[in-house]
């Protein structure tokens, strides 16, 4: 093994002026990631200077046999934590060879949205809270749980230390370091209230930016898991009964909202949010139904309300944002396997493009 490790962490900087770049995308399921890599004659930092590629779609979920050629438009660039080097990730789309975005394509419907020109005027912020459930690999139960069994109740578990307390420390504490060495804002990480759950936050970003570092970052985390040999799973219930959900709760302000008079601004776009709620729920994650129950730290999925310092809301301000009458607020409604692309993208159509 030691050999593998050796040829595995060659420097082709050495030898050659060459580079690799992984291009990653989403699969049909809008879950499923895939990625393949190719050779470049030298580094690239501009995703325009990087050649376009085609995969099978047919073998994806994205296209028919007959006609199965899709085509991928890299579009952010980040350095690869695995290869390192001069060697990347490169964050794509996928569109027909005709040039047309395929249905699955959310990344091209959200970029359409920030590029309006009152979206880029308010430079939306956005700072993503990822939940995710750690399971055994070939049992599919969460890390750290008795096989079949259940550990002891909720409690000493979130931010909680200790080897019965925290399971995969190794995994979560490799994924933030190799977030960070790839250009990713990764703000934070912390154990979460059911045992085998984690959390970390991308963000502040700006506008579409914050799908692609949230992508490559699960992305990432998914790489990570396989070397492992453990499972991440996205799932908004991981497990049934008194366990927490996964969330990905989404932080939001805009340009009038971080000025003075901004507690006004979001008060206003929170009021936008409630008239669109059922909208919101039907694309903010497959399952939610089964975590938006009005129990752990949840609002029930049919119901609208928001608080200050409330986990029990839809939206939630915090209490600084309050005080200081301008900030910041925290939509607490999607699920932790939603599409970035899609929740941002809908959340400043919502409340700058949408009228009162």
């Amino acid at each position: 093994m030691s050999q593998l490790s050796d040829l595995i962490n060659i420097n082709l900087s050495e030898t050659t002026s060459k580079v690799i770049a992984e291009y990653v995308w989403i699969g049909g399921s809008g879950m499923d990631l895939r990625s393949k890599a190719r050779t470049l004659s030298g580094p690239v930092s501009d995703p325009s200077k990087l050649p376009k590629w085609n995969y099978d779609g047919s073998s994806t979920g994205q296209a028919p046999g007959e006609d199965s050629e899709v085509i991928l438009y890299p579009q952010a660039i980040f350095k690869d934590p695995f290869r390192r080097g001069s060697n990347v990730l490169v964050m794509c789309d996928a569109y027909t060879p005709a040039g047309e975005p395929i249905p699955t394509n959310n990344r091209y419907k959200a970029a359409k949205v920030f590029s309006n020109p009152e979206v880029v005027a308010e430079e939306p912020w956005y700072g993503i809270e990822q939940e995710y459930t750690l399971l055994q690999k070939n049992v599919k139960w969460p890390l750290g749980w008795p096989s079949g069994g259940y550990p002891g109740p909720q409690g000493p578990y979130y931010c909680g230390i200790g080897a019965d307390k925290a399971f995969g420390r190794d995994i979560v504490d490799a994924h933030y370091k190799a977030c960070l060495y790839a250009g990713i804002n990764m703000s934070g990480i912390n154990g979460e209230v059911m045992p085998g759950q984690w959390e970390f936050q991308v963000g502040p970003a700006v506008g579409i930016s914050a799908g692609d570092e949230l992508w490559i970052a699960r992305y990432i985390l998914e790489r990570i898991t396989e070397i492992a040999g453990a499972v991440v799973t996205f799932d908004p219930k991981p497990i049934e009964g008194d366990w927490n959900g996964a969330g990905a709760h989404t932080n939001y302000s805009t340009k009038s909202m971080r000025e003075e008079g901004g507690y006004e601004v979001i008060k206003k776009a929170i009021e936008k949010l409630s008239l669109k709620h059922k909208e919101h729920i039907a694309a903010y994650g497959e399952g939610n139904e089964r975590r938006l129950t009005g129990k752990h730290e949840t609002a029930n999925i049919n119901t609208f309300k928001w608080g200050v310092a409330n986990r029990g809301a839809s939206v939630r301000v915090g209490r600084d944002t309050e005080k200081e009458g301008k900030g910041y607020f925290e939509d607490r409604r999607p699920a932790s396997n939603m599409d970035p692309y899609v929740v941002t993208a809908m959340i400043a159509e919502t409340t700058i493009l949408g009228k009162n």
